[in-house]
C-alpha cells in the first residue's frame, strides 16, 4: 500500500493538474444566444467552449436586450448574471454590450457610456484572479428601424467610444462589426446571427486566445526619436520624424511572438479596416512618408533607414507590404531593391506602370500633369523621349520581384477608371506568372477605383497570416 501511495504521488509531481481557465462571457442577446437554434451548443460562448476543449470552461452570462449604459432602458448592471460573473472570478473577460445602446431610447445617455465602459471593465480588472479582459465592438445591424439598434449610431457613436476606453486602459479589442458586416444572409431578423453566424464570431474569439504572445514586447521605449502619442482606433501610435519625413508605428496591445508587422505605404487611415485586424492579432502597423518621390533612389533609401530602426527596435525581418493606388510603386520598388525583407505583398487598385499613370502614354487614360510635373522632377527626366524610355516601374522589375519568393496579392476593381486593370494589374500578373512567381488577384466586378478595400478584410488578413513567416497566425 505505501509503494501504491508513493507511485502516486511521484506521478502527480511529474505530471501536475492543469488549471482550467475560466471564461466569462458578458453581453445582452447576441451572447445569450437569441434566435439561436439550440442555443445551448450553438450560441457563440457554446462554440467557443467546444473549440477550446477541456481546458477552459466558458460561462454565458448573456442577458437580452441589457445596455452598458446604467442609464439605458435595461442596464446588464442590475442583473444577476452580472453579479455571477463577478463572483466566478474568471481568467478571461470578453464584453459584448453596446448593440441596444443604439437604440433611440438610449441614445440621449450615450455620453455617460465611456465612463459606464470604464467601470464595468474595472470592477473585473481588480477581482483577485486579475483577468484579461477583451471587449468587442457591437456586431452589425441590417436593421431599416432608425428607432432600433440603428447601426450608423453603432458605427458613429458606440464603436469609437469603445475604441477611446481600449486605448485608455490598454485593453484588447475585436472588431466583430467588420467580421459580419458581408454577411446578411446569417442575420434572419436582421439583428442577432444565427448559429452560422455566432460560430464565425467563436472562431474569432478562440483565435485570439491561442495565438501566442510576447507580453513582454514594447517598442516605444526603443524608438529614439522624439515622438508623440495618440490613437488609432484604440491603438497607441507613435509619431516622429526621421531625416524629415514623418513617421508613424502603431503597436497593438499585446505584441505577437516574433513581432509581426504591416507596412503601409501611402494615403494612411484610409479604409484602415486590414490594419486595424492586424493589429488585433498582435502585428504592428508602421508608415513613412516619402510622398510624393514615386518610388524613386531617395524613397527607397529613406525607407531603407526606416527598416534599420524598425529592426533595432525589434520588429521581425520580413514585413508584409500594403499599398493602395500608387502606394504600389512604393512598395513594389522597394521591395525589388529588398527581397529578402519582405513576406508578403497586398497592394490595391495599383499603379504598376508609370507610363499608365501619371504619364498617360498607354492609351487607358490621359496624363495627370500636376503630378507629371512631379513625376519628371523625382526621376531628373527633362525630356519626352526618356518619358518614353523610362524603365523604373514594377512591371519593368519583374525579375528582381519574383526573384524575393513572397507571395503577391492584388485586389483589383475591374471598373478602375484611375488605373485602369490593362495597364497595370492585368499586365502585371501575365509577367509576374511567367517569370514564375505567386500572384493572386482578387478582382471586384463593376467597381472603380474608390473605394479600395473592402469591408470585410478576411480574405486579405487570411493571405497576410497565411504568408510563410506568419505561419503562427493561420488560424483565423
Amino acid at each position: 500500500m505505501k509503494q501504491t501511495v508513493l507511485f502516486i504521488i511521484i506521478i502527480s509531481a511529474a505530471f501536475p493538474v492543469r488549471a482550467i481557465k475560466k471564461v466569462a462571457c458578458i453581453g445582452a442577446s447576441i451572447t445569450y444566444g437569441a434566435t439561436v437554434n439550440d442555443r445551448e451548443h450553438n450560441a457563440f460562448p457554446a462554440q467557443l467552449q467546444t473549440m477550446l476543449g477541456n481546458g477552459y470552461a466558458v460561462s454565458n452570462y448573456g442577458v437580452s436586450g441589457t445596455t452598458m449604459l446604467r442609464k439605458g432602458d435595461h442596464p446588464y448592471w442590475a442583473t444577476k448574471e452580472y453579479q455571477q460573473a463577478l463572483q466566478s472570478n474568471p481568467d478571461i473577460v470578453f464584453i459584448d454590450l453596446g448593440g441596444n445602446d443604439a437604440k433611440l431610447i438610449n441614445r440621449v445617455h450615450l455620453s455617460g457610456y465611456q465612463q459606464d465602459c470604464r467601470d464595468m471593465v474595472q470592477a473585473f480588472a481588480q477581482l483577485p484572479s486579475h483577468p484579461r479582459i477583451i471587449l468587442l465592438l457591437p456586431v452589425v445591424s441590417f436593421v431599416t428601424d432608425t428607432t432600433g439598434i440603428w447601426d450608423r449610431v453603432i458605427m458613429r457613436d458606440v464603436i469609437p467610444r469603445l475604441q477611446e476606453v481600449a486605448y485608455e486602459q490598454h485593453l484588447e479589442i475585436l472588431d466583430m462589426h467588420s467580421l459580419l458586416v458581408d454577411k446578411p444572409a446569417l442575420f434572419p431578423d436582421k439583428i442577432h446571427p444565427n448559429a452560422e453566424g455566432s460560430g464565425i464570431m467563436a472562431k474569432r474569439l478562440y483565435a485570439q486566445l491561442i495565438v501566442p504572445q510576447d507580453r513582454q514586447f514594447d517598442i516605444f521605449p526603443h524608438i529614439t526619436q522624439t515622438s508623440t502619442t495618440s490613437s488609432f482606433y484604440g491603438y497607441a501610435c507613435a509619431d516622429f520624424t526621421l531625416n524629415g519625413h514623418a513617421c508613424k508605428v502603431v503597436k497593438p496591445t499585446i505584441a505577437a511572438k516574433g513581432h509581426p508587422w504591416i507596412w503601409r505605404a501611402r494615403f494612411w487611415g484610409h479604409e484602415p479596416q486590414t490594419d486595424i485586424a492586424l493589429l488585433e492579432r498582435g502585428f504592428h502597423v508602421v508608415y513613412c512618408d516619402v510622398a510624393e518621390l514615386l518610388g524613386n533612389s531617395v524613397a527607397i533609401n529613406t525607407w531603407n533607414q526606416f527598416y534599420a530602426l524598425l529592426q533595432k527596435a525589434g520588429l521581425g525581418k520580413k514585413a508584409a507590404m500594403e499599398g493602395m493606388s500608387r502606394g504600389g510603386i512604393y512598395v513594389l520598388n522597394w521591395a525589388a531593391a529588398n527581397p529578402d525583407k519582405v513576406a508578403c505583398v497586398y497592394i490595391d487598385n495599383p499603379v504598376l506602370d508609370l507610363k499608365s499613370w501619371p504619364m498617360g502614354l498607354l492609351g487607358g487614360r490621359p496624363a495627370d500633369p500636376p503630378v507629371l510635373a512631379q513625376f519628371k522632377e523625382d526621376y531628373n527626366i527633362t525630356t519626352d523621349e526618356q518619358l518614353r524610355q523610362f524603365k523604373g516601374s514594377p512591371v519593368d522589375k519583374i525579375k528582381e520581384i519574383v526573384a524575393g519568393k513572397y507571395p503577391v496579392l492584388i485586389l483589383c476593381a475591374d471598373a478602375d477608371e484611375a488605373v485602369p486593370p490593362e495597364e497595370n494589374t492585368l499586365l502585371f500578373e501575365r509577367r509576374f506568372k511567367e517569370a514564375g512567381g505567386e500572384i493572386t488577384v482578387m478582382h471586384k466586378p463593376g467597381f472603380k477605383h474608390h473605394p479600395h478595400s473592402l469591408p470585410n478584410p478576411a480574405p486579405i488578413v487570411t493571405f497576410i497570416l497565411s504568408a510563410k513567416t506568419h505561419a503562427l497566425f493561420i488560424v483565423q
